[in-house]
């Protein structure tokens, strides 16, 4: 539901903002934007929301999130207006576009709000309409830095007729805004506590759903592996059988020692097996007895190996599921649409988005502004990292001719790798390689879905497919940066 123009005017009427002081903004999302004004003897909190389907402005009545980080267009307001004294705030004609003068010392500043459902924003200019910054940079629209906006001259043009709206029934009790608040917070599109909940559910549900998945087909191979004690039976038989066995043959066939014997109810029993049950073994034609038990031990203790790197894959992902569900369920138990909002946006809850993860996380972890750059040091972390940690878009780098880190950069959603982070990520790899004293090397680097693992192979060994080349030259500058960026486990 979108505000129409009276009801705006009669938000506006109870909010009765001229005289009052803008203490602070704070901004919890790129499109969220609260405003704490005191004046009349209370202090208030308006919200700004350019959200689609979620556009408005009013009073809100629950406490508004600090963001992790600041984001630009709050801390351009506090810069600007911050302690500074409204003296008008007012719809510009019937044209849902609202106009609040400031006046800060000896500086004027004019704050337009636009609640246009496709086409919202909030923007600041100077006493002469010359545009100091915009929430949404909108340079199509004529809507960035130095560039004169005057919608007064828009809304003389645009008068709607005033007739053709009026002030909806909203249910509940209060003021308009406390209705309009509550309305929103639990029906008002996009930023409502059903619309964040159902995301919350999608999001989160389909991890748990493909977490699920995976640990049913590692459940299969623990269950397959779970035989491995047979293969190393086969080769006693066979070394208690070598006299029977000749020259090209292709099967053995012997009493199976191993067999447990069975009751007359069909279960097994404690105490010697019976003789005479026989068994008969797959042979290689081409290999001597000796070497014929050695293949099956060896394939014993692969087996042992494997189904103990299953078991600790398993142990993670039942780890990784119950953080999950309890994410959820505390995420669900939010009753703050605004909190949520910034939560599910921020991939954290109330911990912050990559406290835990950095924390649990193998290998060192380095943030670079928004980048985050993770290095296994040895094949173990690698194979970890590989396993639990990356994702198919992520980027990985390798050294070329030396053993060395796996090196991967996070991908972020919608963004491109920018050269620096690309470097950083390359002066690691070199640093982390056998060629570091060599002060350069050439790197292999692909995204992790391009990355395969040889059947058998060494842990934390990978064949790279669509790789890239890149030399890099160590800036010993960049690795002193880097090291500042480290992120410290406790």
């Amino acid at each position: 539901m979108s505000l129409n123009w009276k009801e705006i005017n009669l938000i506006l009427s109870e909010l009765d903002l001229p005289g009052c002081q803008i203490q602070k903004a704070a901004q919890s999302a790129y499109d969220v934007m609260g405003l704490r004004v005191h004046g009349k003897g209370t202090t208030r909190q308006l919200l700004v929301s350019l959200a689609p389907g979620a556009c408005r402005f009013h009073e809100t009545f629950r406490a508004f999130p600090k963001s992790d980080r600041p984001l630009r267009f709050a801390e351009f307001l506090n810069s600007r207006i911050a302690n500074g004294r409204i003296e008008a705030a007012e719809q510009l004609g019937n044209n849902r576009v609202i106009r609040i003068l400031i006046r800060r010392g000896g500086e004027r500043y004019r704050l337009y709000i636009r609640l246009w459902s496709n086409a919202a924003n909030f923007i600041v200019t100077d006493d002469r309409g010359t545009i100091l910054d915009a929430m949404r940079r909108l340079p199509g629209r004529g809507e960035t830095g130095g560039v004169r906006y005057a919608p007064e001259e828009e809304a003389c043009r645009e008068q709607r007729s005033a007739g053709e709206y009026e002030v909806r029934e909203i249910p509940g009790g209060g003021s308009f805004n406390e209705k309009i608040d509550a309305w929103y917070a639990e029906r008002g599109g996009g930023l409502s506590l059903e619309a964040l909940r159902e995301q919350a559910r999608r999001n989160i549900g389909g991890s748990v759903e493909r977490i699920g998945a995976a640990l049913e087909k590692l459940r299969e191979k623990e269950s397959e592996f779970g035989a491995a004690g047979r293969l190393r039976e086969y080769g006693d038989i066979i070394l208690a059988n070598l006299a029977l066995i000749k020259p090209g043959d292709a099967w053995l066939e012997a009493e199976d020692f191993f067999a447990p014997e069975k009751d007359s109810g069909g279960g097994e029993t404690a105490g010697p097996r019976p003789a005479g049950e026989k068994i008969r073994i797959k042979l290689d034609p081409k290999k001597s007895p000796a070497a014929q038990a050695e293949r099956y031990y060896e394939q014993y203790r692969k087996a042992k190996k494997g189904i103990a790197d299953i078991r600790e894959e398993i142990r993670a992902g039942e780890a990784e599921l119950g953080e999950l569900e309890g994410r959820l369920a505390r995420l669900l138990e939010e009753t703050n649409p605004l909190v949520l909002a910034k939560l599910l946006k921020s991939g954290g809850v109330k911990a912050g988005p990559f406290r835990e993860q950095d924390k649990k996380r193998p290998g060192l972890s380095f943030r670079r502004g928004d980048w985050l750059i993770i290095v296994g040091r040895d094949a173990a972390e690698n194979d970890a990292l590989l396993r639990r940690h990356v994702k198919g878009n992520d980027l990985w780098l390798h050294a070329r001719d030396f053993p060395g880190s796996h090196v991967f950069i996070k991908q972020r959603s919608g963004k491109t790798v920018p050269l620096e982070i690309l470097l950083d990520a390359g002066n690691l790899a070199v640093f982390y390689s056998g060629g570091r004293n060599n002060g350069e090397g050439d790197l292999f680097y692909t995204q992790v879905k391009y990355l395969r693992r040889a059947k058998n192979s060494p842990r934390g060994l990978v064949i790279p497919t669509q790789e890239k080349n890149l030399h890099i030259r160590v800036d010993e500058k960049r690795l002193r940066e880097l090291e500042n960026c480290r992120i410290e486990k406790k």
